[in-house]
């Protein structure tokens, strides 16, 4: 099946239609953007536009363009975090065939996905295989697209200096023919070194009536039934969260978990600190974070609404929350993370 339209970031679209153009398209560019927004969608808009025929816009209807919706292009690659167990020592051309398949399964779901389990990654195995296939010449159109989905999640992971160094080696040497397109919506956790030689572009969310047409849709309604206007609200722009689940839920629960805690003692905020598992900081515990982030984000609003002196605190409250997600990109204990984000948000007046 065919990927669900792409909804939302017109302006945006419009600047890289105008790149692309002009010539003046970098050939590695960042999307980055709180998750959920439809960056890896635009990535993927972005590569039909690049391999389309008419060359100035995906005109939707040349060979080009049905491939590439069905992702089945052969010069678009699109790399996003799979389970360890599924690449293990895989060679190239196997974790190429792993991604060849994930692809598919996505279509096959109805061209729609949710944000990637915390517990999943980019190993290894699956950067020499994209390296590979940079190096390789185009099979149909007269480039090849690599999109790397969620780039950040090679940093938590086993083999990350392998994945992170081998990425850079083809960002250092960029081929002409290739464009690669990376996402994230943790560009603080990626190397230095390789956030200096991407074109970083802010993926803003989507309006509340963008959002509210993409659940309309009817690829949207077959797979998630009729959606409240409050699930909308709770989105905040950001569709893919909508697609999370239970997951979504539990993370939710997880966070408020936190925020009951500070409403308590010291020995609460020390139990919430215990009862968090020794490691695994992506996973849950990332999600969890997320979900805290957005909990915060809706308290700002009310409180910049309602001209409330706690806007300031709540706002530094956020970035803590920016701090501790940025420290599980490099696997510290979820114990010591929450440890020092209690006492932060305790400090700061936050409470349940």
């Amino acid at each position: 099946m065919p990927l669900a339209p792409l909804v939302g970031h017109d302006a945006l679209r419009q600047r890289l239609l105008v790149a692309i153009n002009r010539g003046t398209m970098p050939g590695a560019v960042m999307l980055h953007g709180a998750r959920g927004v439809g960056k890896q969608r635009l990535a993927l808009w972005l590569a039909q536009t690049l391999l389309c025929a008419d060359a100035s816009s995906p005109c939707g209807a040349c060979q080009a363009c049905r491939y590439s919706t069905d992702l089945t292009h052969p010069d678009l690659y699109w790399f996003f975090p799979v389970p360890r167990a599924d690449i293990v020592d895989s060679s190239p051309e196997q974790a190429l065939g792993v991604m060849r398949g994930a692809m598919r399964d996505r279509a096959v779901a109805g061209g729609l996905w949710g944000p990637s389990s915390g517990s999943d990654g980019i190993f290894v195995e699956m950067i020499r295989s994209l390296v590979r296939a940079a190096a390789t010449a185009p099979a149909m159109a007269k480039r090849k697209v690599m999109i790397l989905g969620d780039a950040d999640r090679m940093i938590a992971q086993e083999g990350s200096d392998q994945a992170a160094n081998a990425l850079l080696k083809l960002l250092e040497e960029p081929l002409p023919d290739t464009t690669l397109i990376l996402t994230s919506s943790e560009p603080g956790a990626l190397l230095p070194t390789i956030r200096s030689r991407v074109v970083a572009v802010r993926v803003a969310p989507l309006l509340p009536d963008q959002v509210i047409s993409w659940a309309s849709s009817e690829r949207v309604r077959s797979k998630l039934g009729h959606l409240s206007a409050a699930a909308v609200e709770r989105a905040a722009g950001a569709p893919g969260l909508l697609l999370e689940g239970t997951a979504h839920e539990s993370a939710a629960a997880h966070a408020g978990g936190w925020l009951k805690a500070l409403s308590m003692d010291a020995s609460g905020r020390f139990v919430a600190i215990l009862s968090e598992k020794p490691s695994g900081a992506r996973g849950a515990f990332a999600d969890a974070l997320d979900a805290l982030e957005g909990q915060l984000h809706e308290r700002l609003q009310d409180a910049v609404h309602s001209g409330s002196p706690s806007s300031v605190a709540l706002t530094r409250a956020q970035d803590a929350v920016e701090s501790a997600r940025n420290r599980t990109g490099h696997n510290v204990n979820p114990a010591l993370i929450t440890a020092e984000l209690l006492r932060e948000l305790h400090s700061l007046g936050v409470n349940g």
